[in-house]
């Protein structure tokens, strides 16, 4: 147990408390950006990011990844929040986390499995652009100070790694934004800084039940936008694990994963924060400034508070033009160049649904819109490619007036039309024998296809053979096959 611990918490020390250091700071804006998307206090976001990173820190499944408030989350609750207030905001909240851990314990994280690398692919690429596109309203009618500063964050940030000794061992987004702050101070660079985007809390979060009467009518006010909370916030989590994973080369647990989120919102919506999720670019952030660990996260969360409550006078000066850098840093990062490289080698589906996950999600900011569209096509191709692995060869021994069909290959709902069209119906003969004994039947639909091949062939006159079926195709086809049955052609008929 203790090598556990050691390992999850403090096998990467310096990592991890940099690294920490990095995304408190690059937290603090997004956390007042998306409260002021849902149309609440900056403290709601504020709170709920130190809330869900502490939290998830202990209870989540992916040691590294940084869990917080996030737009995707925020977009949701704009309604909810216009007509019925902060106060239902809290309770869809706590709701949302009780969906979330019976989401874990029903293993719904495991559903990843379904997601295909081409799915993963385009949601990274399109969270890239949406992660550039965020930072343009920082950088639209704006003083030439600000472009200068941006510029000169980006040189810092991938140019100051090459530094001896020093470029390695402190992140250079942490040098970045201390740089420029002490830069613009210096200056009097009259420029955006975070102070700007709203006003920091001055108190520690407290308990607070929401004032909602618990009634039914309360439940399904709130009901609607907890369940889109619970899947768009699992969908993002899942994914970002997935790439965290792939980042780290490690695995990580997608069902405690769900439950982690749960109770990291319950959480949040007890402490007077909203609803959040797994972020993808401060996750980026967390791991190529050096966080691997648990503790990553906890400082993350820890310091973030300490800084908008007890050094909010400094926080409030540090511009934005430095944490613009820093995000297009990670969107520069995220983004999958080798996909745009391998369009002309992938398969042409491929290309399709990595394009269709980013075009969906770019055009509707939903990533759940996307995902589902990208996991609904890949379903599609896939079941096609499938469908054509099927072939149907006959042989006919005049002698005996008998003809065998062997069948090759997967009989389901893609291929059952090619099954039926195989067989010649018209053809006068005594017996056909047809051998399954190399084909698997998966659905109703195959089994249906069967029915009627063999009620058609003996409605000739023909006597008709069926032998070979494997043991999972026999019991489906005994469950539901009606052509052994003697009213077969009725019931198939629908009479």
């Amino acid at each position: 147990m203790l090598q556990t611990i050691k390992q999850n918490w403090f096998s990467n020390l310096r990592g991890d408390v940099l690294a920490g250091l990095v995304v408190a700071l690059a937290l603090i804006p997004e956390a007042i950006a998306f409260s002021i998307i849902a149309g609440v206090d900056p403290k709601v976001g504020l709170y709920a990011s130190f809330c869900i990173a502490v939290v998830i820190a202990f209870v989540g499944g992916r040691p590294g990844m940084i869990s917080a408030a996030t737009g995707a989350m925020a977009l949701l609750m704009v309604t909810l929040v216009k007509n019925h207030g902060l106060e239902y905001l809290l309770a869809a909240t706590l709701l949302c986390g009780v969906l979330q851990i019976a989401a874990g314990y029903l293993k719904l994280g495991s559903l990843m499995r379904f997601v295909s690398r081409s799915v993963v692919t385009g949601f990274v690429n399109a969270l890239a652009i949406l992660i550039f596109m965020a930072q343009l309203p920082e950088l639209t009618n704006v003083t030439w100070h600000v472009y200068a500063m941006t510029a000169a964050g980006l040189g810092i940030i991938y140019l100051f790694p090459y530094v001896p000794k020093l470029g390695k061992v402190i992140p250079s987004p942490l040098v970045c934004i201390l740089v420029l702050t002490a830069v613009a101070i210096y200056l009097g660079l009259d420029i955006r800084t975070v102070g700007d985007m709203g006003q920091l809390p001055d108190t520690l979060p407290i308990f607070l039940w929401p004032d909602v009467p618990l009634t039914f009518e309360t439940l399904a006010i709130i009901f609607p936008y907890s369940a889109a909370l619970a899947v768009v916030g699992l969908l993002e989590s899942m994914m970002t694990a997935t790439i965290v994973d792939d980042l780290t080369d490690t695995t990580s647990d997608k069902n405690r994963e769900c439950k982690g989120q749960g109770v990291a919102n319950i959480a949040s919506g007890l402490m007077g924060g909203m609803a959040g999720c797994a972020m993808i670019g401060q996750s980026v952030i967390n791991v190529k400034s050096g966080g691997r660990t648990r503790l990553s996260t906890l400082i993350a969360g820890v310091v973030l508070l300490l800084m908008v409550v007890f050094l909010s006078d400094w926080v409030s000066q540090i511009p934005m033009a430095a944490l613009v850098a820093v995000m297009i840093m990670v969107s520069i990062g995220t983004f999958s160049w080798d996909s745009l490289r391998n369009l002309r080698k992938f398969p042409l589906s491929t290309n399709i649904v990595m394009v269709a996950t980013v075009v969906v999600v770019v055009f509707t900011h939903n990533l759940a819109y996307g995902v589902l569209v990208g996991v609904l096509l890949a379903a599609m191709f896939f079941a096609n490619k499938v469908g054509h692995y099927m072939a149907i060869s006959s042989e006919l021994n005049e002698a005996a007036d008998h003809r065998i069909y062997k069948v090759i290959g997967q009989v389901f709902f893609s291929s059952a039309d090619k099954f039926v069209a195989a067989f010649d119906f018209k053809e006068t003969i005594s017996k056909v024998t047809i051998d399954l004994s190399r084909a698997h039947f998966w659905d109703i639909t195959a089994v249906a296809a069967l029915d009627k091949v063999v009620v058609k062939l003996r409605r000739e006159g023909t006597e008709v053979e069926v032998l070979g079926l494997n043991e999972a195709s026999a019991t489906i086809v005994d469950r539901f096959g009606v052509h052994d049955k003697p009213d077969a052609i009725d019931q198939l008929m629908g009479h």
